[in-house]
This record gives structure tokens, sequence and C-alpha cells, in this order.
């Protein structure tokens, strides 16, 4: 079987200014929540009259800077501040997909047999795994697998669940649209997916139904 055409027509044009404070944005947004645990853990500890919540915020303080830690070693791999290495283990990998979904409800299913991942499977793996897990907020399973075929990586995140909440703003991004309307949050690591692959030479491709998302990266490998 012929590996399918690669070539995907250019993401719409975004500016860098736009498209960085898009990015600063959602990762502002992403971090703000656990900083904010954070702090708040502290406060209790710093009020003489919650003594006795002092286990309490002790638990919140540990598990919300646990998230913060998962969540910045993630994006400074899936947002390619990670430039100077070109391949990555793929245990190093499920390790930083798993320290996200350890604060989702989505469950993780890594079928990932390739030893290392060349940069660009790598950032389009750790984002289409994030951008799954949302798919079903309210839970379901996400499987990540990275297959040959032929000249061509296939990167493929599929998700499974009871009901499918993709925002349209994402499905916008994942067409490599600019946005127009919606939330520059979801959209932009969806925009940012698209054209990071169609930049390695790659297709990305999705489908949408009630109980089942496909996100697929065809990568020349």
């Amino acid at each position: 079987m012929d590996a399918p055409a690669l070539k995907a027509a250019e993401p719409q044009a975004v500016s860098a200014p736009d498209l960085a404070a898009q990015l600063a944005g959602r990762l502002c947004h992403d971090f703000i929540s656990p900083a904010s645990a954070i702090n708040s853990g502290l406060d209790l500890l710093d009020d003489p009259s919650a003594a006795d919540m002092r286990e309490e915020a002790m638990s919140l303080i540990a598990g919300s800077a646990r998230k913060l830690v998962a969540l910045l070693a993630f994006s400074r791999v899936a947002f390619g501040a990670s430039s100077t290495a070109e391949n990555f283990a793929a245990g190093e990998l499920e390790t930083l997909v798993k320290g996200v979904y350890a604060h989702v409800r989505a469950e993780l299913d890594w079928a990932v047999t390739a030893p290392t991942l060349d940069k660009p499977s790598a950032r389009a793996l750790l984002n289409m795994a994030q951008i799954a897990a949302t798919a079903f907020p309210t839970g379901g399973v996400v499987r990540l697998s990275v297959e040959p075929e032929g000249e061509v990586v296939r990167v493929e995140a599929l998700a499974t669940g009871s009901r499918s909440r993709m925002r349209p703003e994402v499905a916008t991004g994942l067409r490599g649209e600019a946005l127009t309307e919606g939330l520059g949050g979801p959209w932009v690591q969806a925009y940012y997916l698209y054209a990071l692959v169609a930049r390695a030479g790659g297709r990305l491709d999705f489908e949408s139904a009630e109980d089942r998302v496909l996100i697929t990266a065809r990568l020349p490998a």
C-alpha cells in the first residue's frame, strides 16, 4: 500500500505577535490554576485561625506543585523550548504525558513502541495527547500510537468516551485556520499543532464524532 500524500496546505497566516500573545495567554491559563492553589495553601498555613486545616493545606500545596511542575516540563517540549534535542526517548515522552494525565479525567493508553522519536513526531504527539484529553472532559480513554508507514510515520491520538465536547475553536485550529471567534486558548494549541506538522512537511487530519475523536499526523520518516 502506497504511503498517503503528505503535503498539507499552509496554515492561514497569523502574525507572529498575535500567535505569541495567544500562546503566552494559553500557558498562563494552564499555570495560573496550580500556582494560585499553592498560594491559597500558603495563606492557610499563615492563618492562625486555620490551624486545624494544616493537613489540608499541605495536601493542596503538594498536589498543586506536582501539577505545575508536570505542566512546565510538558510545555517545555510540546511548545518547542527544548530545541537542542533532535530526538526524544519514548520513555521520557510517556513520563511527560502521564504527568499531565494525572490531572485530567481522561485515561491514557500508551501504545508507542518506538524507542525514540524525532523532534517533529515528539512535539506532535505531546500536543495531540493534550488536545485529545480535552475532547472528553467527563472521562474517556486516549490511545497514543506511533507507527511507520513506508516513508511516513503516523502519529495518532484516538480518544473514545461517552460524549465528545470538542470546541469549535479546536476544530478551526486543527484545520490550520485563523481564529475568527471563540477562545484563543483552545484554538492556539490546535493551530500550533497544524503549523508544526505542515512545517515538517507532513499532513494533519482529524475526525470528530459523539463518541470518538481521532487526530492523525503523517510526517516524513
